[in-house]
C-alpha cells in the first residue's frame, strides 16, 4: 500500500479535510487531484502519489490533517486485484453498491461522488465555502451539470428557509448566515494575534505627488510590455527599501531569540468579495526593480481572483501590506498583524488635501494627493524609535521618487 500524505510543508496554522475528490474502489493516475485540504489561508489538491485504486480513507471530511498524517492508502497498479481493498475504520466504502444505491442523485445521473468530480473550480469552491451538499443541487448546464448560478440559489434558498428567525410581536425580524470555514480560520487567527502580540500603531501622512508623476510619465511605457503600474507596486517597493533603516520591521520573535530575515517577502492584502481575505506573497522584493514588482503582482492578483493561488503562492511571508484604502477608508487601526511576522502596514485612501509647504521661504497653501500610512507592530519585537525610523524612511522614499 502507497500512503497519501498530508504535505509536511503548508501556509496556514491548522489544516482541515474539506472533501475527498476519489471515493474508494476509485481508480486513480499519478498527479491526479484525489483530496482537497483547507488551511485559513487556502484550499489546496493533495495528487495521487502513484498510479493504483484508492483502498482506504484514514481522515474525512472536517477533521484536522496534522502535516505528515496518513489521509489513506492507494494500492499500487496491478495489485488492486490481489488484495481486498479496505474499508476506513470509522466510516464505510462510498464505492459499495449499497452506499451508491442510497445516494441522492445530483440532477445528472451520477451519484454524488462521481458528480464532484465534474464541478468547475469555482463551483467545487463555492460548494464547499458553504457546506452544501452537491447531491441536493439540481444541475442546470449541459448534461446536469452544476454551474455556480446554481450554487448561488442553492445558498439563497437555505438561508431563506432555514436562516430566518420568526419573530414575537413587537420584535425586530432578524436572519442569519452560517459561518464558513474560511471565516471561522480567519477569527481564530486575527483572535490569536492579539493576545500573543501587544499591538502598536504608528500614523505618518505621505505626499504622493511624485509617485504620481511618475507613474503618469511611464504607466503607458509598462502597459505595452503587458504590466500594470499599479501604486501598489509603489509600496511594495518603498517597504523593501525602508528594511534597511529598520530590519527587526523584517523578522519573527521567538521565546529565545529574534529571528531576522535577509530575503524581504511581502505579503499583499487582496480582498476576495465575501469569501474573504487572501494574502499571495511577492518575494525576495528587495532584488526586483519596480517593473519586476508590477509584473509579480500582476500575475498574483490574478491567480487570487481566479481562484489559482497555490500553497506556495502564500507561503513565507515576512511582512505584509494591507490597501485598506481602495475600499475607501482613510485609517484603520490597529490592523492585525499576520503572525507569525512581526509589523503590518496600513495604506489608506489617496485623496486630495490641502497643505502647506514652504515655497522659496514662505509658506504656502497647496493641494497635495495625500494618504495617511500606519505601521503596526509586535511591541515585543521593536520599539517607537524603531517605528517611526521606518516609517520616515518609507515615507521619504515614496515623496522623492524620481519622475525618470
Amino acid at each position: 500500500m502507497i500512503d497519501v500524505l498530508v504535505p509536511v510543508e503548508q501556509e496556514g496554522t491548522k489544516a482541515v479535510v474539506r472533501t475527498w475528490l476519489r471515493q474508494i474502489g476509485d481508480r486513480v493516475e499519478e498527479n491526479d487531484p484525489l483530496v482537497e485540504l483547507e488551511t485559513d489561508k487556502v484550499a489546496m489538491e493533495v495528487p495521487a502519489p502513484a498510479a493504483g485504486v484508492l483502498s482506504e480513507i484514514l481522515l474525512h471530511s472536517d477533521e484536522d490533517a496534522v502535516p505528515g498524517a496518513v489521509l489513506g492508502r492507494i494500492a499500487p497498479a496491478g495489485e488492486e486485484e490481489e488484495k481486498p481493498l479496505g474499508l476506513s475504520p470509522s466510516k464505510p466504502s462510498t464505492s459499495s453498491s449499497a452506499a451508491k444505491k442510497d445516494r441522492p442523485s445530483t440532477g445528472s445521473g451520477r451519484t454524488g461522488g462521481e458528480s464532484e468530480t465534474r464541478l468547475s473550480p469555482s463551483v467545487k469552491r463555492a460548494i464547499l465555502q458553504h457546506d452544501i451538499d452537491p447531491a441536493r443541487i439540481q444541475g442546470t448546464g449541459r448534461n446536469g451539470r452544476i454551474t455556480r448560478a446554481d450554487v448561488d440559489r442553492a445558498v439563497e434558498q437555505a438561508t431563506q428557509v432555514e436562516g430566518v428567525i420568526p419573530a414575537a410581536p413587537g420584535d425586530t425580524r432578524s436572519h442569519f448566515l452560517p459561518h464558513d470555514r474560511m471565516r471561522l480560520a480567519i477569527a481564530e487567527n486575527m483572535q490569536r494575534s492579539l493576545s500573543e502580540a501587544p499591538h502598536v500603531t504608528a500614523v505618518f501622512e505621505a505626499d504622493f505627488s511624485a509617485i504620481n508623476a511618475h507613474r503618469e510619465a511611464h504607466k503607458a511605457a509598462f502597459a505595452r510590455k503587458g504590466v500594470k503600474l499599479t501604486y501598489t507596486a509603489y509600496l511594495v517597493a518603498a517597504a523593501a527599501e525602508a528594511m534597511k533603516a529598520a530590519p527587526a520591521i523584517n523578522s519573527r520573535w521567538h521565546a529565545d531569540r529574534l529571528e531576522l530575515y535577509d530575503d524581504v517577502n511581502i505579503g499583499v492584502g487582496t480582498a476576495l468579495g465575501t469569501k474573504g481575505l487572501i494574502v499571495p506573497v511577492l518575494r525576495n522584493v528587495q532584488r526586483l526593480s519596480l517593473k519586476g514588482v508590477a509584473a509579480g503582482l500582476d500575475e498574483l492578483v490574478e491567480k487570487a481572483r481566479a481562484e489559482k493561488l497555490t500553497s506556495a503562492d502564500i507561503r513565507g511571508g515576512t511582512f505584509t501590506i494591507s490597501n485598506h484604502g481602495v475600499s475607501g477608508s482613510l485609517f484603520a487601526a490597529p490592523i492585525i498583524i499576520n503572525q507569525p511576522q512581526s509589523a503590518i502596514l496600513g495604506v489608506g485612501k489617496l485623496e486630495k488635501r490641502v497643505v502647506v509647504r514652504e515655497v522659496g521661504g514662505v509658506d504656502a497653501i497647496q493641494i497635495r494627493p495625500m494618504a495617511y500610512v500606519s505601521l503596526t507592530i509586535d511591541h515585543r519585537v521593536v520599539d517607537g524609535h524603531q517605528t517611526n525610523a521606518w516609517l520616515s524612511r518609507f515615507v521619504e522614499i515614496l515623496e522623492s521618487w524620481p519622475k525618470d
